[in-house]
């Protein structure tokens, strides 16, 4: 069980709750002091002006509301405001958002009713998704468009995935006889201010592309092998003299993947041992950047993986509310805390390193394919009839285009800023966009990967290899080879890559976690 307290949430949590279905619970003293901000803020907003509790919203915040119109307000906000549209976010996506609103709102800064933070993880252990449509928001007050679809299920409206189908919040409630929220005082706004759905989206973005990396590695440890290539590209003494932990991470991970392998050549076995005295070399001196560069190409992603992961731990761990309730002392201030920019930063950068890694598998597609590149494979590791079957040929043609889609999407979402909301907004962050389009960019990378795979275990079958292989590169091998068995016959693939991409986004590549 996790349990949301004083404590930092970590990524860890998330997957506790999202992959592993661990339930949340509550920490009184937690619990406590969100009630003392509730109350302290009732107190003191009674002869004061304080925004999004007696004044309007946004470019309306100069008009007061009355006393007797302040709850409707924050029902008004939340109909309003439940305008997205798109296809729906995945339940992961969604759940993860649930987390971080919950976070957010339980560190006692937005003077919110406890109700609305334990019905949160009523949802949250129940398997209660809030429908969530992915176009709304523009990331300057966070996700206001689809936090209002989550604050929608919370008072009992709108619509929810429960038991794999979509019903009316209000059946589901009455079926579980759950209470929809009361509002009280702000919760209308608390619950859709800040940077929830980007931050959640985020976290699973964090997740997948840290797997993509290790499956990654696996790849080009296995490719290594195939070409039956020297060590000295990642060995210890090449990589210590470049001062970046990630190039040392990738390269260290190499050196243990292949560390039983009998394909891996010394260079001191080979080349320098004063025997060779061909004028034309038959062996190859050194391997395409695309072998031998791995810890150089792959070190600056993971960097950069863990630079966003931090950042986002930050966020969620952050109060992204406005107003801002200081209890300890006795005021409110107003500000930005809603703000995307550093999300939508690190999601930018994300997606941008998890493209090269697309491209980098695309590279090493392209090498095993290429029958005049790697001197060892038939043209697109075709173990048919060549001229009568066509092997991986199709396959190819998917990379390369799935790879190009990723160039795209991965031009900058940060810097395009349009304002909006009668100009109050004038400088958004995009941050939902630039989530979701490091998400899909990473979805991508995925099915280039398996195409990769396929290819691999096609070479390991045609060289009869396996036998030298690695301990866990062979073990990969036969999992691999359980959802595909060797082919030679020309049939439809999709159904194979779609079992390998599966294969790869389920399961964590064995010791891969920095």
């Amino acid at each position: 069980m996790v349990t949301i307290s004083d404590k930092l949430l970590q990524i860890e949590d998330y997957m506790q709750v999202l992959i592993n279905n661990e339930d949340v619970s509550l920490d009184e003293t937690m619990l406590g002091q969100v009630e003392q901000c509730y109350h302290f803020l009732k107190d003191f907003s009674v002869d004061k002006i304080i925004y999004g509790v007696n004044t309007g919203l946004g470019p309306m915040a100069q008009y007061r509301i009355d006393s007797n119109d302040q709850i409707q307000l924050q029902y008004n906000l939340i109909r309003s405001h439940a305008a997205g549209s798109g296809k729906p976010l995945e339940p992961m996506c969604v759940r993860a958002a649930m987390i971080s609103r919950l976070k957010s709102l339980s560190l006692g800064y937005s003077g919110i009713h406890t109700d609305a933070i334990k019905l949160l993880a009523i949802l949250l252990n129940k398997q209660i998704i809030p429908f969530i449509p992915e176009h709304g928001g523009v990331g300057a007050s966070g996700d206001l468009v689809q936090l209002s679809h989550l604050a929608l299920v919370l008072i009992g409206e709108g619509e929810v995935y429960y038991q794999n189908e979509m019903k009316p919040t209000a059946d589901v409630f009455a079926q579980l006889n759950i209470t929809p929220l009361k509002i009280r005082l702000r919760e209308g706004l608390g619950l859709i201010n800040g940077t929830s759905v980007m931050s959640g989206i985020g976290i699973n973005n964090t997740i997948f592309a840290q797997r993509a990396i290790g499956w990654s590695v696996y790849a080009s440890s296995m490719i290594n092998e195939l070409v039956e290539s020297f060590d000295d590209h990642f060995s210890l003494v090449l990589n210590g003299v470049k001062k970046h932990e990630g190039q040392h991470h990738i390269a260290e991970k190499m050196r243990f993947l292949l560390s039983d392998s009998h394909l891996i050549k010394k260079r001191d076995d080979h080349l320098f041992n004063g025997k060779i005295e061909e004028k034309i070399f038959k062996q190859k001196i050194q391997e395409y950047y695309s072998l031998r560069c791995v810890p150089q190409i792959l070190g600056p992603i993971i960097d950069t993986l863990e630079n966003t992961k931090k950042v986002l731990v930050n966020e969620v761990n952050s109060a992204n509310d406005n107003p801002i309730v200081d209890v300890r002392g006795k005021t409110v201030y107003h500000g930005g805390n809603f703000h995307g920019d550093y999300v939508s930063f690190e999601m930018d950068k994300l997606k941008i390193a998890i493209t090269k890694l697309s491209m980098l598998a695309e590279r090493q597609i392209n090498f095993l394919m290429n029958n005049k590149l790697n001197n060892i494979l038939p043209p697109f590791v075709n173990l048919g009839v060549l001229g009568l079957n066509l092997g991986l040929q199709g396959t190819q043609f998917t990379a390369t285009s799935t790879v190009a889609e990723n160039q795209t999407l991965s031009n900058p979402m940060y810097i395009h800023s349009i304002p909006n909301n009668n100009d109050n907004q004038d400088v958004v962050s995009m941050g939902t966009n630039a989530a979701l389009m490091a998400k899909r960019t990473i979805d991508n990378t995925f099915e280039v990967l398996a195409i990769e795979f396929l290819a691999i275990i096609q070479a390991v079958d045609y060289l009869k290899i396996e036998s030298k292989m690695g301990t866990l590169t062979s073990t990969l091998y036969h999992q691999l080879r359980e959802l595909v068995p060797v082919f030679t016959d020309d049939t439809p693939k999709y159904k194979e890559l779609s079992a390998l991409r599966q294969f790869l986004i389920n399961n964590e590549p064995i010791t891969f976690q920095p």
